[in-house]
């Protein structure tokens, strides 16, 4: 490899550069001068990476806007390609954005570059079929959940477990107390008064389908517990705008608007009704009882529902490999179910420590050092070359 290790990195989100940026902290501490490019973000931007475009350029949501794109995301994807090919690195890393970064490895590793991807696609959850197209585009998987290097393994792929960074960042988060008072709720809120966290979505099309639900189920236990106060974090402008109308509904509701915080707002609470998502693995990283509703358009759950292989979507129950949380999806997610759900976990001090000590032992596994775990893996790959992660299985 030389005195440098040349690592090509490609990021397509902000999610990944934060990935992306904790995993060259390690390695440079580890081995000291290095050498990236690729596409990344401002914190990887921030360690020195050399950008070869725009993160802003691969960042695509949803299902029209990839179609709409997609011919100027092949074209990026076959400079990347043609760049790599012309000057090898020692190791190809790609985080997350899976549509782009394997069929990129792919090409690479045809090639003899040594290749990895961090973040597994949810092949558990649907198109297991990709797990054939993975095995040829990368030496190494790097996976954020226990149970996933298992299903590589069984196809002859090497996997490794690195653990979710959440797991160890909101194990610093401050108490429920301290994060109540961090929060600057006016008026302020006591310190016994029962709280629950509403987390309907960070996405203005999560608000619509959720947040009139998620309303009246804290306006009906505001009428029940006149004590009971509600805050919801508020991820844009745009998701505020699509909240203001229907808060106009509930005027006697005694709810707080904070913007973004969604961990210390779940730091803060009793209990949490939470849309599926990132904000169940936060809620159960902070052990924090939740009920969980998730809802999407007809035709969309008509092919989901066919598509999706898991009996679960909450990854508290994902990775349980059973139901330790409430979840209620599409027609089932009315006021009624969420309501009887949550009153338990809210109120009952002995339901909150059921719910801890399941969360405690689901998190164990998780809370493993991601930076060291990342940078040895991919240190040993990058020292045995192309081939090296399959040998290892």
């Amino acid at each position: 490899m030389g005195s440098a290790l040349r690592l090509g990195v490609v990021a397509g989100e902000a999610s990944g550069d934060l990935l992306g940026a904790r995993v060259l902290d390690a390695l440079r501490a580890r081995c000291g001068e290095l050498v990236v490019e690729g596409v990344g973000g401002r914190e990887m931007a921030a360690r020195g990476v050399s950008s070869l475009y725009p993160v802003e350029r691969l960042a695509v949501m949803g299902l029209a806007e990839p179609l709409r794109r997609l011919p100027e995301l092949i074209r990026l994807r076959r400079r990347l390609a043609r760049h790599f090919l012309d000057n090898p690195p020692d190791l190809f890393l790609g985080i997350d954005s899976p549509d782009f970064n394997l069929p990129l490895a792919r090409r690479l590793r045809a090639a003899g570059v040594a290749t990895a991807h961090l973040v597994s696609p949810s092949v558990w959850a649907w198109r297991a079929g990709r797990l054939k197209s993975i095995g040829k585009a990368v030496d190494l998987m790097l996976c954020l959940f226990p149970f996933e290097p298992e299903l590589y393994r069984a196809r002859g792929i090497a996997a490794e477990c690195v653990g979710h960074p959440l797991a160890t960042e909101l194990a610093d988060m401050p108490d429920q107390r301290a994060a109540r008072e961090a929060l600057q709720m006016q008026p302020p809120v006591a310190a016994n008064a029962p709280l629950l966290a509403l987390l309907p979505g960070s996405r203005v099309s999560e608000i619509t389908a959720l947040a009139p639900v998620f309303l009246q189920v804290a306006a009906q236990l505001s009428q029940e517990r006149p004590e009971l106060v509600c805050v919801l974090p508020v991820a844009s402008d745009a998701c505020r705008d699509a909240l203001t109308p229907l808060l106009r509904e509930y005027p006697a509701l005694r709810l707080h608007l904070i913007e973004g915080r969604s961990a210390e707002v779940l730091a803060a609470a009793d209990a949490a009704l939470v849309t599926s998502g990132t904000a169940t693995l936060e809620a159960m990283l902070l052990r924090r009882p939740m009920v969980v509703a998730w809802r999407t358009g007809a035709l969309s759950w008509w092919l989901l529902s066919r598509m999706v292989r898991t009996p679960h979507v909450a990854l508290p129950n994902i990775l349980a490999g059973r139901a330790v949380v409430p979840e209620y999806l599409q027609q089932a997610a009315t006021a009624e179910n969420l309501l009887g759900a949550l009153r338990p976990l809210l109120f009952e001090p002995a339901e909150q420590a059921r719910c801890r000590e399941e969360f405690s032992a689901l998190r164990g596994p998780l809370a493993l050092d991601f930076g060291r775990e990342c940078s040895e893996a991919l240190l040993k790959l990058a020292s045995g070359g192309r081939g090296a992660g399959h040998a290892a299985v």
